[in-house]
């Protein structure tokens, strides 16, 4: 997962409205949006490690998480940062008391950026620089930097989150409209100025070539799109395929959310 934009009680009725890009290379094996047969939990499957990069439970937990770009790391980790994920999900610690726990043994992973919470509480931590935090409401946009980071690519998805997505959903305009401003927004191929692009240890042409919001390369880019609210009552996830023959096909999923 590489780019997210989000709004944390921001919405009337609508306590979490997410979308974010999943990029990854293309040949490692994914499985789509589906329930799980344990650990109740709807997401996505990396079928190489095994875990998720995105998560819910029908008791209101969530989880979402970005790499940490550092081309100058050369470490093998053991751990899969797919399986904090499950983790979080699968476990009754409130948000902050996980990622406290998480911090303890947080270099036994390779660089990340996690969002946790439930119904009640946000919570933010990198294992590269900032430790865990209660969110206040509001909008928050992370890629492969810390949220303290300033990105163009960040802070042109937060101008396009803001100033057009959320308006849509404030004036509560058909859905098939709403979800086409979601595509549109995560499909944005634009790239970045050289001279504006961050410095993360790789060239100068890949750091151009990861700038846009959507990614396109021969091996690597863009697996799948997402689009997903939490309201009092239930989850609404929409998944996006983004590669292959199954490119366009969007996976929708509602959920009960259990009181």
């Amino acid at each position: 997962m590489c780019i997210v934009a989000f709004a944390w009680q921001v919405l009337a009725d609508m306590p979490l409205c997410l979308i974010s890009n999943r990029d990854e290379f293309y040949y490692r094996p994914t499985a789509e949006l589906q329930l799980w047969q344990q650990g109740g939990i709807l997401a996505g499957r990396d079928l190489a490690s095994g875990g998720t990069w995105m998560g819910v439970t029908q008791k209101g937990r969530w989880a979402i998480i970005t790499n940490f770009r550092n081309g100058a790391d050369k470490t093998e980790y053991a751990t899969s940062r797919g399986h904090i994920i499950q983790a979080f999900l699968e476990s009754e610690q409130t948000p902050i008391r996980f990622a406290q726990a998480l911090e303890l043994r947080q270099r036994e992973y390779a660089g990340f950026n996690l969002f946790i919470g439930d119904r009640q509480q946000a919570v933010y931590m990198s294992n590269r620089g900032e430790a865990p935090q209660l969110l206040p409401k509001g909008v928050y946009v992370v890629s492969n930097g810390l949220m303290s980071d300033d990105w163009m690519k960040t802070r042109h998805l937060r101008k396009r989150f803001t100033q057009e997505f959320l308006p849509m959903l404030q004036q509560q305009l058909p859905a098939e409209d709403v979800q086409h401003a979601a595509w549109d927004i995560l499909e944005d191929e634009r790239k970045v100025i050289p001279s504006l692009l961050p410095e993360t240890g790789i060239s100068a042409e890949m750091e151009e070539l990861l700038s846009s919001t959507f990614i396109q390369s021969p091996v690597y880019g863009t697996r799948c799109s997402n689009f997903l609210t939490m309201s009092d009552k239930q989850w609404r996830w929409l998944e996006k395929n983004q590669q292959g023959a199954a490119k366009g096909k969007i996976v929708a999923m509602d959920w009960p959310i259990q009181k």
